[in-house]
């Protein structure tokens, strides 16, 4: 029986992000030994270099920016590369359930932010769900325990650098194929860390962890590859849910490659996130229908 769009949508932002969050484990597992910027620039230059062969024979590649896009692709590219930074140095030292969980608040904050800067409506329900879901974050870091530090700090600092990209990213015209916006951001993400690599460490590169950095290109490919492939079927209020397939893998793939379980905290706290954003999408598509009914003609 043939899949319904939005259920094949659905399909393919399950693989995305059990893809990415597959990539989020291999560099957590490589960066245990390789320092975090010299890892960045050998799986960035091997995301590239795959991306750069796709889009040539794709045909997709478009290296001149028109004039109204330079400035939000360059808003992008900075919020990627400080939010890839920010998240990878967290990763390295936080439980990659928690900072899973703590990245599931982005849609939320998106929203919210969408309604601060660009102007679009947000009902009081909205809000709310919004405000509880932050509350969901505060559970997960805790600020004033002694599991709230710099890099619980850096985690959040990633999600706003990501709700900045996302954002600018909406800005972008239509005529700039995402297949040219992915290859700029990899190519700026690889090209800033080996601008910080003579500040930072370099160590040779074992067998075991090039084949981990490997893994970790080969998936965020896939990732990047699925989630477009998702975005462009289907029903987008159907879809979006399913982003939070990345917690459920990371928690269990934390448990099993690094032995790590979240404590009852973070697992409460990912509870309210999710549900949050869940209600948010089906808000969201419950308005959309409602706008698409006819008007009656008294």
């Amino acid at each position: 029986m043939a899949l319904s769009d939005s259920l094949r949508g659905a399909a393919l932002m399950t693989v995305a992000m059990v893809a990415f969050t597959i990539n989020d484990t291999f560099m957590k597992a490589a960066t245990a030994e390789v320092p975090v910027f010299e890892a960045i620039v050998l799986r960035g230059a091997l995301t590239t270099a795959a991306l750069l062969i796709m889009s040539l024979r794709m045909g997709g590649l478009q290296l001149q920016v028109a004039r109204g896009d330079r400035l939000w692709i360059g808003l992008r590219t900075f919020g990627e590369v400080a939010g890839t930074f920010t998240f990878l140095l967290a990763l390295k030292h936080m439980p990659l359930a928690n900072l899973s969980a703590i990245l599931q608040f982005l849609p939320l904050a998106v929203t919210l932010t969408a309604a601060l800067l660009l102007g679009e409506r947000v009902g009081w329900r909205r809000l709310t769900a919004i405000g509880v879901g932050f509350v969901g974050v505060m559970l997960i870091v805790r600020p004033g325990t002694e599991g709230f530090d710099r890099w619980s700090i850096l985690g959040l600092l990633s999600v706003a650098c990501v709700v900045m990209r996302d954002l600018a990213t909406r800005r972008i015209s239509s005529g700039m194929s995402s297949v040219t916006v992915a290859f700029l951001a990899g190519l700026s993400v690889t090209a800033g860390a080996g601008l910080m690599l003579p500040f930072t460490d370099v160590a040779p590169v074992s067998a075991l962890r090039a084949a981990q950095l490997a893994g970790a290109a080969g998936f965020l490919i896939v990732g990047y590859l699925t989630v477009v492939m998702a975005m462009r079927v289907g029903d987008v209020a159907v879809i979006a849910p399913f982003r939070y397939a990345s917690l459920v893998a990371a928690i269990i793939l934390g448990w099993l490659v690094f032995g790590q379980w979240p404590d009852g905290w973070t697992l409460l706290g990912s509870a309210i996130v999710v549900a949050t954003g869940i209600y948010t999408f089906s808000r969201e598509r419950r308005i959309g229908r409602q706008r698409l009914q006819p008007t009656e003609v008294g």
